[in-house]
């Protein structure tokens, strides 16, 4: 049974918060949430900016209760991209496997991924996950994220007890789609 993911989703962007450029990477992510078994409750654009970002995070992650946040933009390696050191500053355990992921499939479609210093961890039982500024990365990156969301959430929040039981479960299921050979005889 799919996991109902709540959604926050918060744009890091000194343009896009002064007006001065349209927020095309958070709005292809509200987009994508519709693929999931979820609704976004918060969509939010704010300055290149620290500790409006820390503060932001942890409104969204405690008062709103949000399963999931999603960033977009503040990655990169200007001196007003502070994304990932506001996440790492409000998080309680980093999920690298979930940014390094992001990094290897982006890398495949830009030398200049290995820029991105974007990070995934977990703040209560809200997972926070950092990704680049441009909607051809978040594409790329959401299509990583999409298998991936339920089980993490299901597991943030308590109601998975054995990784290895879900993972045969998987297993049974691709192979009861797989074509099935029969042994050539001579």
């Amino acid at each position: 049974m799919a996991t109902s993911i709540k959604i926050g989703i918060l744009t890091a962007s000194d343009r896009c918060a002064r007006g001065k450029k349209t927020d095309e990477s958070g709005t292809l992510l509200k987009s994508l949430a519709k693929n999931l078994p979820a609704e976004v409750i918060a969509y939010q654009v704010f300055p290149d900016d620290r500790a409006v970002l820390e503060k932001a995070l942890s409104h969204m992650a405690d008062s709103l209760q949000c399963d999931l946040i999603v960033t977009t933009g503040g990655t990169g390696l200007s001196p007003r991209d502070q994304t990932p050191e506001a996440t790492k500053a409000v998080i309680e355990k980093e999920v690298p496997g979930i940014a390094q992921a992001i990094r290897d499939s982006s890398l495949k479609q830009t030398k200049f991924a290995i820029l991105s210093r974007g990070v995934a961890g977990v703040r209560g039982k809200t997972l926070i996950i950092n990704l680049p500024g441009s909607p051809k990365a978040v594409q790329n990156a959401f299509t990583i994220l999409e298998p991936i969301l339920s089980h993490a959430i299901e597991l943030i929040r308590g109601k998975v007890k054995d990784c290895g039981e879900v993972r045969n479960q998987e297993c049974k299921q691709r192979s009861q789609t797989l074509p099935h050979y029969s042994h050539f005889h001579s």
